[in-house]
């Protein structure tokens, strides 16, 4: 049976962490050591905007630590992800430059999308377990140093996930300079971050209900729990109410002599509370599911999807979709319309792939773009294209990275708009020839595409598309008249041609 030992690295808001995992595809994943080390590095991103040196020096050395225990182990892979006190750290790439040259690892800096998505991962790795309770009404929870991520399901499909700047770390150090002025300090934490859940729960639950409640977060958060051993836990709000009475009358000092934890950690504790306490309360659910999982479960999950080492019952690329659908609804996208040209660019995508750089991942992205494509006409007719970009840009979609959603906002802005050639004045400097490439390709196929719909009557009855003698032939039957649809097609034959070496014909069949 063939072993994978697998090092998955967590650098948090307060505490690095390093998990050795066993993967094989008989038994999927287990843990084999956890290793973990307090450091507060959010504490320097959050108020000063920067990782001092002092703590980069502590990080450093914490990484040559964890780098011993991977070579002890004999992994022959690892992955070592940072989180918001990385990615909001204006020094970030100073940092991950001198840790590169003093280590040897490579770190990535992972968006707040794809962090959550590899906490959700984490999740999902509990199969049949995970599969069953999001059947009904679920918010899966993510509470972090930086912010806090909510996920709503409701019957196995992704309602709407939202991230809330009001994580653990960055409350302590925002109240600061004032928590003092107040022997309430809860109240304080619980005023503080009230607008934001309020306004989440007015946007987002309406009448929606909530049976379960699912807690992702870090150390802290099986810490607040009591579930210092990280298992598989079931908790009632009457039971977490009653260690949250006990939790917010004790001092930092009585806290951390309680749980074996520094006073520096211990401070944490109150706020990370309070923010569950409001969520509890705001979702109104009974059962409170902790698995006992952290972000390096997910890490080490997602590692050994791609290696086919592990494979899930649970349709991750269903639920990017899912929550780009919620999106383009949000917007007043034309459902019918998008329905249609997704229908329509997966079938010229399939047959275009095999002589492309198109690949599975592709196919997911120009998905997401159909269903965005016109988001921008929400804000005004007159610039879509502009608006429809920084709609995206500015919303994070569940599973992309902030690459993946460029690539996504640049085919939908150039839908409309002329592609500019690479290096071009004009051009988006900031892409890579590979990145504008596979946007120049997906941009080609949903012209094509889009215009087979232009009125939005749905006209197409039936849709056959074949590649021949250097021509993509485009079959349409139709009972209705294709005059405008057929003139905007042969205006998009040149740039199709152009980007695919196929020159796309259009034959009409008349539906009797």
């Amino acid at each position: 049976m063939a072993v994978t030992t697998f090092a998955a690295i967590d650098i948090g808001s307060y505490n690095v962490s390093v998990e050795i995992f066993e993967l094989t595809k008989k038994n999927g994943l287990r843990s084999l050591n956890r290793v973990r080390t307090g450091l507060e590095l959010g504490a320097d991103t959050f108020a000063l905007h920067k990782i001092t040196t002092k703590r980069l020096n502590e990080l450093t050395k914490i990484l040559l630590d964890y780098k011993e225990i991977m070579k002890e182990y004999g992994v022959s892979g690892y992955r070592a992800c940072a989180k918001s006190a990385f990615r909001e750290a204006k020094n970030r790439y100073l940092v991950l430059d001198h840790i590169y040259k003093a280590t040897g690892l490579k770190v990535d800096v992972l968006s707040n999308s794809e962090q959550r998505f590899l906490g959700y991962k984490s999740i999902a790795s509990r199969g049949e377990e995970f599969q069953k309770i999001i059947e009904k009404g679920t918010a899966i929870v993510d509470v972090g140093g930086g912010s806090v991520q909510i996920s709503l399901f409701d019957k196995d499909a992704l309602v709407t996930t939202q991230n809330i700047q009001i994580g653990s770390l960055r409350i302590r150090e925002r109240l600061a300079s004032f928590d003092h002025e107040t022997v309430h300090y809860d109240r304080l934490v619980d005023q503080l971050i009230n607008k934001d859940i309020t306004n989440f729960k007015r946007m987002y639950l309406k009448d929606r209900k909530i049976d379960n409640m699912v807690l992702v977060g870090d150390y802290f958060t099986n810490l607040i729990f009591q579930n210092t051993s990280d298992t598989n836990k079931i908790e009632t709000k009457e039971e977490f109410m009653q260690w949250y009475d006990h939790i917010i009358k004790s001092s930092p000092r009585d806290i951390a002599d309680e749980l074996g934890v520094s006073t520096e950690m211990s401070s944490v504790l109150i706020p990370t509370t309070v923010v569950y306490r409001k969520l509890i309360e705001t979702f109104d659910c009974e059962t409170i599911w902790l698995p006992g999982i952290q972000l390096t479960d997910g890490i080490a999950f997602d590692y050994g999807e791609k290696q086919k080492i592990i494979k899930s019952s649970h349709d991750f690329e269903k639920d990017i979709i899912l929550a780009a659908r919620n999106i383009g609804k949000k917007y007043a996208g034309n459902k019918d319309h998008n329905e249609k040209l997704v229908d329509t660019a997966m079938a010229i995508f399939n047959v275009v792939k095999k002589d492309s750089m198109l690949d599975n991942r592709a196919k997911v992205l120009l998905k997401v773009a159909c269903y965005l494509h016109d988001c921008g006409k929400y804000i005004t007719f007159v610039n879509v294209a502009e608006c429809s970009y920084n709609i995206i840009m500015s919303t994070e979609i569940i599973g992309l990275s902030t690459r993946e959603r460029r690539i996504i906002a640049n085919v939908v802005k150039y839908n409309t708009q002329e592609l500019t050639y690479y290096h071009e004045i004009g051009s988006d400097y900031s892409l890579s020839r590979e990145d504008y490439m596979l946007i120049a390709q997906l941009v080609a196929i949903m012209r094509l595409a889009n215009c087979l719909d232009q009125s939005y009557l749905q006209k197409i009855e039936s849709l056959q598309i074949s590649k021949k003698n250097g021509e993509l032939v485009v079959t349409v039957g139709t009972h209705q008249d294709f005059t405008l649809e057929r003139g905007i097609f042969n205006e998009n034959i040149d740039f199709f041609e152009e980007i695919y070496n196929l020159k796309p014909v259009l034959k009409i069949k008349r539906m009797r």
